[in-house]
């Protein structure tokens, strides 16, 4: 059993990151974050997939 958060709302996500939520969605689009939904709604995302998607862009940049 993991002791740490490791599913956060989008909103949350982004604001920890410092990043849009637009980018955050092409993420979970392009099946590089994973994602829980209901229905079409995303309601929260893996936050390990989150932080090695902002640690690559970083690296790009």
């Amino acid at each position: 059993m993991s002791l740490v958060k490791t599913w956060y709302t989008p909103e949350s996500a982004a604001d920890k990151f410092g990043i849009q939520i637009g980018q955050l969605q092409e993420w979970v689009k392009e099946g590089l974050v994973r994602s829980e939904q209901e229905g079409e709604k995303v309601v929260r995302v893996n936050i390990d997939d989150v932080r090695l998607e902002v640690e690559a862009m970083v690296q790009r940049s």
